[in-house]
């Protein structure tokens, strides 16, 4: 049995699915952990999603930031994006099956292997959380979206406060602060905020800030964490880190990484994808 780990989807299911059978991904046989973002700007986040819910836990999946935009768009606490392509999956006959099924699925997942474990999640970990911390806490979120009034959360979820953490954040800023670590980090200060100003690589930080993966003193160092989330950052292939975001919606590839008998044994495998949407 094969684990993979894949890249964001961003409703490309065309590419998602000449990945599968480039990777000869059996669902009967292999596990793969989709690093969130499975839906939104690509042109068919329908078929991802009911491809997703029929695989019957082979494919792992996480909630990204466009995953729970969705979420946000059909509760009606969100306006939709200008640049969102999410009207198939609002008007399917099956709409509440596939969002009743997307509410399930976590922000975080530490995942056994070859006597190891990797944590996978969309984003990015605060330095402060260990890898069992962060999938708690991720929990905390998971409960929240479960919950028969989950809109609530769905409309205070947004903003950019709390940005740094403190185990003493309760209510609705507690749960804002672990949506925006795991599912749109990117940079921090090197005291540990959270900062949303910029996208750009990591090779080029922005004045003042750090790539979350270089804090000094983070938990996580020297415990596998595969994520995406960041395009610009493209392909990390670390020994601790994984960066699967590839750009596919973009014209760039989706990526997969195939374990061997133990998470240092890596193998990366890519599919070029079309251009659903230009960048900015």
């Amino acid at each position: 049995m094969a684990l993979y780990c894949i890249g964001d989807l961003q409703g490309c299911d065309g590419a998602f699915e000449r990945l599968l059978a480039h990777i000869g991904f059996s669902a009967s046989r292999d596990t793969a952990l989709l690093q969130g973002d499975l839906v939104n700007r690509g042109p068919d986040s329908l078929a991802v999603l009911r491809r997703c819910v029929a695989a019957d836990g082979a494919l792992l999946c996480l909630l990204g930031n466009h995953d729970l935009h969705l979420l946000a768009v059909a509760a009606g606490a969100r306006a939709p994006g200008r640049r969102d392509t999410l009207n198939a999956v609002l008007n399917a006959p099956d709409r509440p099956l596939l969002l009743d099924w997307l509410r399930t699925q976590p922000l975080a997942r530490l995942h056994p292997h070859g006597g190891e474990t990797l944590l996978a999640v969309h984003a990015g970990v605060l330095p402060q959380w260990s890898a069992e911390y962060t999938v708690a806490l991720a929990g905390e979120v998971q409960a929240a979206l479960r919950e028969p009034d989950y809109a609530l959360f769905l409309r205070a979820m947004y903003g950019n406060t709390p940005a740094r953490w403190s185990d003493a954040l309760q209510g609705s800023e507690r749960l804002r602060a672990i949506v925006n670590g795991l599912t749109r980090l990117r940079f921090c200060t090197p005291d540990g905020a959270m900062d949303f100003s910029s996208n750009e690589s990591a090779t080029e930080p922005p004045p003042g800030l750090l790539p979350w993966f270089e804090l000094p003193g983070r938990r996580t160092a020297g415990q596998l964490v595969t994520f995406g989330h960041w395009s610009t950052l493209g392909k990390l292939d670390r020994p601790d880190l994984l960066g699967l975001d590839t750009g596919c919606v973009w014209g760039g590839c989706l990526s997969a990484v195939r374990f061997g008998k133990t998470l240092a044994q890596r193998e990366w495998l890519q599919v070029a994808c079309p251009q659903a949407q230009k960048p900015g």
